[in-house]
Formats: C-alpha cells, structure tokens, sequence
C-alpha cells in the first residue's frame, strides 16, 4: 500500500469527504489559474491592449487542443479510481503503465500535428492582421509544450484518483510563484514580447510535472510495478481509450463552438477581442470551483462504483450541488459589485469602452453560474460512473448553442450577444446532462441487482 497518501471515499460522510477533497483541488485550480492569469495581466500591462487581443484572439483554439489533453488524462484517471475502489491493485498498476504509453503517442502526435497547422488555423479564424504575428507566436509555444500538459495532468490525475488532492495543490503553488517570475523575466528583462508569456508557462507547468513524477515514485508503493505490469495490454488501452477519448472530444467539441463564436468576435475588431480575452480570464478564476467540484465527483463516483455503492453516489451529487448554488450566489454578488474594478488587473483605467465591454460580459455570465455549476458536476459524476461516451454528447450541445450564436446572433446584435453564449450553452448541456444521470444511475442499479434509495 501507499505511504498514508491514499484515500478511500467510499465509507464516510459524503459532504465531508467532498469538502476535504474539493478544497485543495479548489486552491491548485485557483493557482492554476492565477497564473495563466498572471500571464494575461503582464501582457495587458506591459505589452499593450494589442498584445492582449493577441493572446486572446487564441484563448478558444487552445481550449480545444490543450482541452482534449486534459480530458484525455482526467479519463485515463477514472479507471485508476475504480480500481482502487474495488481493491484490485494489480489492474490498477496496469491501467497506470497503460495510460503513460498512451500519452506518449497521443502527445507526440498531437504536439507535430497542431504546430504545422497552427497558422492556418488562425488564419481561418479570421484573426484580425494586426494582431496575427503575436497570436501565431503566443499558441505556437503553449502547442510546443504538449507534451508536459500531458505529463502533469495524467500524473496529477492519478494522485487524485487515489484520493489525494493536497500534493498536486503543493506543486501548483511553487509552478504558479515560477510562472509570475519567469513572466517578468522572459517579458521585461529579455524582451520575448508574448512568446516569453508563453513560455513561462510550459516551463511552469514541466516542472510541476515533474515533481508529481518526483513524489509518486516515492511515495506510492501501491503504483510500483513488476515487468510484466509495464507492458502494453490491447484490452487495457481500449478500456483506457474509452474513457479518456470521449472525455477529451467532449472539451474539442465544446471549444469548436468557442472557436466559432471566436471568428465571429474576431469580426467585431480588436478592442472587442481583448474584452472578452480580459474578462473570459476573471470569469474562469472565479470558476475554479466549479472546476474542483466536478473533478472531486469524477475520483468520488469511479471509487463508490468500483465498490459498488450507488446511494453514496446520489448523496454525494446533492451535497455537492448544494455546494455550487452558494458559491454561485456568492460569486454573483461579488462579480455584480465589483467586475470594473477587476478589470482593471488587464487594462488601463483610460480604456472607459473595454472596461464596460468587461463588466457586462461577467456580470450576465455570473448570473448563470449555477447552471455552470450543473454542467460540471453532473458531467464528471457520468464520466467517474463510467460512462464517458455522455459527456460528448453534452458538448455537441454545448457547441451547437455556441455556434447558433456566434453565426446566428453575433453579426446581428453584436458584443452583447457574444456575452449570452456561454450562459445559453451551458444551460443546453443541462438539458441533456440530467436526464442522462437519471438514466444512468437507473442502469446502474438494475446491473447490480438492487433498488434505488429514494
């Protein structure tokens, strides 16, 4: 067994359990956060308003490439966590040898393939020319480092299948301090204008993959592996990709209705771009608990269906949509109050029309936080139940209500548009999202031969 690292979520209160959990997944995803952040407000400040649209005008083609890796691992994960909730060590260590091969070939073809289509990608964007040189600069980087997106969030993703979400936390806050100082110098000493931003991220991000690489080899016994558990299994790589291919079209599909919700902003001209750029940042800062709730569901159902515990399952869900509806109140409020003033993290206080454009776009976004919140964790509590194939279905329609907008109702109405896009496409996926865990867990109970606990 592991060092006392580990941790079982099947036994125990549900809402303390998910509370102990989420909080540092929470605070790594802030980190995580604040210096993708930091990157924006350094290039804003000190590199200009054009340099921030170019930044931004890549924030949906990065979503949907970098997305899928992420998806890609936090899939590779689920069958880690059911593993352990079941107690068979030996397939566990199996699916972790399995998922490094995979990574492997997904980000060396991957990392090749996005790079040389990158300008041209742009370019069908309909990225406005003036800023067309830093955008290709900035997303040629964040692609060429693929491979440590895939090295830190599979690794992360299987400490956190285990049932520790603290050490990934550590890791974070040290790449996030990095991250800040490499920005600063790569952009104010050295001068590498936003390509310096962007590399201050792979680095960030490659060293924090490599102290989780560091502490599992250390410290989970139960992770280390015989000869024979380090070779490629064809069944273990299908169960694998079944899993994590689905969960990473499910962000690719989400992020190609951004893309074109993206090429219609583009459209409306730079200044427009480096609204939504500035305030798309905020509004993913403060929906890092969204983002903790939904991955703390993920490791909590697989290892409850590993051990066949379904009413643990249903608890969890309603005490961690409790969770979301207060935080997404709380947010409300705090975004209603003071948007502009966060803004002004990114623009100067003389840019009067971009810091208006900002403050409208979080506040009608903040007010559909909690159906946001349902999209999450209603979707990894599917995925972490096993059944990941739902979760692209949720982001074609996620895409569609994006794309409806973007080329339906953005050349029309304009910015304003563009700031209901992201509210009408979570509220879609929703519509599809609950019936499908109500059908799920439906399924689930009539293959282990009991009733549901009403």
């Amino acid at each position: 067994m592991a060092k006392s690292v580990t941790k079982d979520m099947t036994s125990g209160s549900p809402m303390k359990l998910i509370l102990q959990f989420c909080i540092p997944l929470f605070f790594g995803m802030l980190f995580q956060q604040f210096y993708s952040m930091m990157d924006t407000i350094i290039v804003g400040k000190f590199l200009g308003v054009g340099a921030l649209a170019a930044v931004g005008a890549t924030g949906s083609i990065n979503f949907m490439i970098i997305g899928f890796c992420m998806g890609v691992c936090n899939g590779f994960a689920i069958p880690v966590a059911q593993q352990f909730g079941a107690g068979d060590y030996h397939a566990l260590r199996k699916y972790v040898a399995n998922s490094v091969w995979l990574s492997i070939a997904f980000s060396g073809v991957m990392t090749v393939a996005v790079c040389v289509f990158c300008r041209r990608i742009l370019l069908l964007m309909n990225t406005p020319a003036d800023i067309m040189d830093g955008a290709f600069r900035y997303i040629f980087v964040i692609f060429l480092g693929i491979p440590v997106v895939y090295l830190y969030n599979l690794l992360s993703g299987i400490i956190r299948s285990l049932g520790d979400s603290k050490s990934p936390l550590i890791f974070l806050i040290f790449s996030s301090v990095l991250n800040i100082v490499l920005d600063m110098v790569l952009i104010l000493v050295f001068h590498m204008g936003v390509s310096g931003a962007a590399w201050a991220t792979v680095i960030s991000q490659a060293i924090s993959g490599a102290a989780c690489l560091i502490y599992m080899i250390k410290r989970f016994d139960i992770l280390k592996m015989s000869g024979e558990e380090w070779q490629a299994d064809g069944i273990y790589m299908k169960n694998l990709c079944n899993m994590g291919i689905p969960m990473g079209l499910q962000y690719s599909i989400t992020a190609i209705g951004s893309v074109i919700l993206q090429t219609a902003v583009n459209t409306l001209g730079s200044m427009a771009v480096a609204a939504i750029a500035a305030a798309a940042k905020i509004g993913m800062f403060f929906c890092c608990p969204f983002d903790a709730m939904g991955s703390t569901m993920a490791t909590y159902a697989g290892q409850n269906v590993g051990a066949g515990k379904l009413e643990r399952v249903s608890a969890g869900m309603k005490s961690t949509c409790m969770l979301g509806l207060v935080y997404s109140v709380l947010a409300f409020v705090v975004l209603a109050l003071s948007g502009k003033t966060i803004a002004l993290l990114f623009v100067s206080p003389s840019e009067h029309a971009i810091l208006q454009d900002v403050n409208r776009y979080l506040v009608i976004s903040a007010a559909f936080f909690f159906p946001l919140a349902l999209v999450n964790i209603v979707r990894f509590t599917i995925q972490g139940l096993g059944f990941s194939r739902f979760a692209i279905l949720a982001g074609v329609c996620e895409m569609a209500a994006r794309s409806l907008v973007g080329m339906g109702f953005v050349p029309v109405f304009g910015y304003i548009a563009a700031c209901f896009a992201s509210p009408v496409a979570w509220i879609c996926a929703d519509l599809f999202l609950i019936p499908a865990y109500l059908y799920v867990m439906k399924k689930l109970y009539r293959m282990m031969g009991h009733e549901p606990v009403t």
